[in-house]
């Protein structure tokens, strides 16, 4: 019997009906997905703005801390001025204080109690102290500052021997692997450990640098690497990168970590007593050394060119992009964009295949760009906020292309559905936004009513998106984040002053002018690097007359108008024990952003 013969018989109606089913739920499955693909790609692009936003102002930050140093450096040119006023801080910004030939001296300030229980580090270093040393970290042990000053002043007579450009090689059947930023992100390392093996002869690694800064374990990080380097210094490759730097550091969190993990102002540079100056010694973890002298050497001859400096930013803080030609990196404010045509020049002038880099965040971990040549790879996942991006590293070898990993450290937030995972990751980038508008409310408040020439309170989409640019300079999509910033009435029309309306800056004393709060909490960060620095004795507390002195010369070079009696009265008022001194870093958690209400959150439950 053929299917002719089925249909003669009345089977045919039969099959006709199951194939309009079919066909039916064929395009309600059509229409499900191509739904499904929208939805999916809207989350997608409003995380891909989040990242945007934390991006944009990463680099506005960083271009700050730039400035910070044009500051020092103004101080530097300035040196004989205030050198007559200030005999001692000059000196304390730009003198070294660590001797190679005191290397026992420093070690003889601290010994290891036998109640310590941490790594216990057995030198010369072998693959045992690697592995003990990560088994003590997952149980969130601390290494003792004792193996800390070992390890950092045997690494640093290992990398003197070394040149600034080392050689690896690889072959058909041996790979090397390629780690970007990593960023006090000690999971991460873990992870990567875990799924490609630890460091050994046979399988090397290059870290691309920013070991530290952000993250919780930039010291746990950094043991690892500087331990692993020890044991196969021709396996492990370690280069610098921008967040390996004594001023960032104290911007971004490293010197913080180590003040809360060790209690001494750095265990990078050890305080020793001038000859005479009564110091008080103490030896068991977590104690303090005070001196109230600093020994230092070395002289100003010895401090980079600014040809030299300049080369070293624009290796350190450069980005790739799609533009021909080389120019200002204007988002970071140092370095520079370069783009494929400069690719090719410099891989051809010195016959390379490929420049693998890292120091930005890609949303999947790693990126390809100017026509293969360029990859970046970044291995913090998570680093702007949970759920934010991925981490990756690359495995390469002799005549094949390079093998991309990634992957992501999951907490319990990330098994939420993925509309909760990019709501989360959005309210956290529009409350920095959000913090950014109210530090510079004075300045857009100003811009508005420039444009708003009718002072109805409103302006159009354009305008408004004008002035939060040319006032803010953050490259961002303003119309598409209106929405999330601002209120409109039916015609499209912004009333810029709601921008406002859930934020604001707390004030420590009611009576003080707002453009002053605002101007000390928009420049917080630079202040309290600056203050640390001039903390001579590390009390935590500074005159009032260094207080005055610095922020005059602070408002100076960063051409700041305010009233010199405005500051000074805000200072007298802090100075709550009338004693001549304040806490600076006290002094400034009295700014602090308050959110009345987040209406992202209240859209939680909503589908995008």
């Amino acid at each position: 019997m053929n299917i002719q013969d089925l249909e003669d018989m009345g089977c045919g109606t039969s099959s006709a009906t199951k194939d309009k089913k079919s066909g039916k739920a064929l395009k309600a499955a059509l229409v499900i997905q191509n739904w499904y693909r929208t939805y999916r790609d809207r989350l997608k692009t409003r995380q891909r703005y989040a990242l945007t936003i934390f991006q944009s102002i990463e680099y506005a930050d960083e271009q700050g801390q730039l400035q910070l140093s044009n500051f020092f450096s103004f101080m530097l040119e300035n040196y004989t001025r205030v050198q007559e006023k200030e005999p001692g801080l000059v000196t304390r910004l730009f003198g070294s204080s660590i001797q190679d030939k005191d290397r026992q001296d420093y070690l003889g300030l601290i010994e290891v109690p036998d109640s310590y229980c941490g790594p216990r580090l057995q030198f010369p270093l072998t693959f045992t102290d690697i592995d003990l040393l990560i088994e003590g970290f997952k149980q969130q042990q601390i290494l003792h500052a004792y193996y800390v000053l070992e390890v950092l002043f045997e690494t640093k007579k290992v990398l003197q021997q070394m040149p600034n450009f080392t050689h690896t090689s690889t072959s058909p059947s041996k790979e090397i692997t390629i780690c970007g930023d990593l960023h006090g992100k000690l999971d991460d390392l873990f992870l990567i450990f875990y799924k490609n093996g630890l460091p050994s002869v046979n399988n090397p690694y290059v870290f691309n640098g920013d070991f530290v800064d952000r993250g919780k374990n930039s010291m746990e990080i950094l043991m690892i690497l500087f331990v692993s380097f020890l044991v196969y210094p021709n396996d492990l490759h370690l280069n610098r990168g921008n967040h390996e730097d004594f001023m960032m550091n104290m911007r971004y969190g490293f010197t913080k970590e180590i003040l809360h993990k060790y209690k001494m102002r750095s265990v990078l540079m050890p305080p020793i007593p001038m000859d005479g100056d009564p110091a008080e010694k103490k030896n068991k973890l977590g104690t303090t050394i005070v001196a109230q002298g600093i020994r230092t050497t070395g002289s100003f001859s010895e401090l980079l060119t600014k040809q030299e400096w300049e080369q070293v930013v624009d290796i350190l803080w450069s980005d790739p992009r799609g533009k021909r030609g080389c120019y200002p990196n204007t988002n970071r404010g140092g370095g520079c964009y370069f783009g494929p045509d400069i690719t090719a020049k410099i891989l051809n002038k010195y016959q390379l295949k490929m420049l693998v880099r890292s120091h930005e965040c890609k949303p999947e971990g790693y990126e390809i760009c100017h026509d293969g040549k360029v990859i970046t790879v970044f291995s913090a996942s998570n680093y702007y906020e949970e759920g934010s991006n991925r981490g990756a590293y690359i495995r390469m070898s002799s005549g094949t292309t390079p093998q991309f990993f990634q992957y992501q450290i999951t907490r319990a937030t990330c098994f939420r559905p993925l509309y909760q995972r990019v709501n989360a990751i959005e309210s956290s980038a529009i409350r920095m936004l959000k913090e950014r508008m109210i530090s510079r409310k004075t300045d857009l408040t100003r811009a508005f009513q420039l444009q708003d020439r009718n002072k109805s309170g409103k302006l159009s989409m354009g305008q408004w998106a004008f002035s939060m640019e040319n006032v803010l300079g953050l490259n961002l999509p303003w119309r598409s984040l209106s929405s999330h910033l601002v209120t409109k009435d039916k015609d499209g029309n912004i009333d810029y002053m709601s921008g406002f309306q859930d934020v604001h800056i707390q004030k420590p004393v009611k009576e003080v002018q707002s453009t002053l709060i605002e101007t000390v909490y928009r420049y917080r960060s630079d202040l309290q690097i600056i203050f640390n620095i001039i903390d001579s004795d590390h009390s935590g507390l500074i005159s009032m007359e260094e207080f005055r002195s610095m922020w005059k010369l602070f408002k100076s070079h960063y051409s700041v108008h305010i009233d010199d009696s405005q500051f000074d009265e805000l200072a007298e008022r802090m100075d709550l024990n009338k004693d001549g001194s304040i806490d600076f870093n006290e002094f400034l958690k009295a700014f602090y952003v308050v959110h009345k209400f987040d209406k992202l959150n209240k859209s939680d439950n909503k589908l995008a």
